[in-house]
């Protein structure tokens, strides 16, 4: 994965940075880890500029972001209702669970968006749950650029500043991203775990 990746970016330039951000998004095995601190390296061996390589990445990124908020708008709230009428008593879910799932990210999704922004993996999701909330798309598409720009700086100034050492950056990425999905785990079971028990009480 990293030999493609870094060969599409010295074969491509800005062009590549683009196109495997876009990716990155939509298909978050793609990991921008790599992406953008390499595209830092090579600003300090190619005629690449650093804003060039942040302007290409984060439009690269915001838009893959935008296409699954698409996605997520076609899924909405209404229709997940229809199929939770149809199968709900099989998953043991209601549509009223549905609903306060909607209307948390509705009070809470603005700053979720933004921190998710910069969260291995689920920086990408994050945009299907918004499009189903049908999230204000110019707050999305701000914060979604504040969070992304501001992602993708720190990483691409890391690669500069390593230069032909950019890959040390990768092991503690590793460590972050590990760090960051068990978070997510742990929270996923506690919510599992209340939700069983809130039932069962019921």
């Amino acid at each position: 994965m990293q030999h493609w990746v870094t060969s599409v970016l010295e074969e491509l330039g800005y062009i590549g940075v683009f196109f495997m951000m876009a990716l990155e998004n939509i298909f978050p095995p793609i990991p921008s880890e790599i992406v953008l601190p390499f595209g830092g390296f090579l600003t300090t061996t190619t005629d690449l500029s650093v804003v060039g390589v942040i302007v290409a990445a984060t439009v690269g990124s915001v838009l893959g972001a935008v296409i699954l908020f698409g996605i997520g708008l076609l899924l909405d709230v209404k229709h997940l209702e229809k199929i939770i009428h149809r199968y709900g008593s099989m998953l043991r879910i209601k549509k009223q669970d549905i609903q306060r799932a909607d209307a948390w990210f509705d009070k809470y999704g603005y700053w979720t968006v933004f921190i998710c922004r910069m969260v291995p993996l689920v920086r990408s999701l994050i945009s299907i749950p918004a499009g189903m909330s049908n999230m204000n798309f110019v707050m999305f598409l701000f914060l979604t650029v504040a969070g992304t720009l501001s992602w993708n700086t720190l990483l691409i100034l890391i690669g500069v500043q390593l230069g032909e050492s950019w890959t040390n950056i990768l092991s503690f990425m590793e460590l972050y991203s590990t760090v960051i999905y068990i978070c997510i785990g742990v929270g996923i079971g506690i919510i599992v775990y209340l939700y069983i028990k809130r039932r069962r009480q019921q």
